[in-house]
């Protein structure tokens, strides 16, 4: 297995753990949820671009542009 194989799991980690933090009641925590799912978007999209798996590269910039739109508006 190629060692960018192994990428798909941290990316599934970072993401659980953003889904978690998002969830917090605290606005801090909420707030920082929005940006380690940043990292986990971008984490994917390197997967993506190597497994030329297209719509998954699509499906996380779109949901980039929605974790951009919660940070503004939970700091808001």
């Amino acid at each position: 297995m190629p060692e960018i194989d192994w990428l798909q799991w941290p990316a599934m980690v970072v993401t659980v753990v953003a889904a978690w933090l998002v969830a917090s009641p605290r606005e801090r925590r909420r707030n920082f949820g929005f940006w380690v799912f940043l990292g986990s978007n971008a984490l994917w999209i390197a997967w993506g671009l190597y497994a030329n798996a297209y719509a998954l590269i699509v499906l996380q910039v779109c949901l980039a542009a929605m974790n951009i739109r919660g940070a503004i508006k939970n700091d808001a």
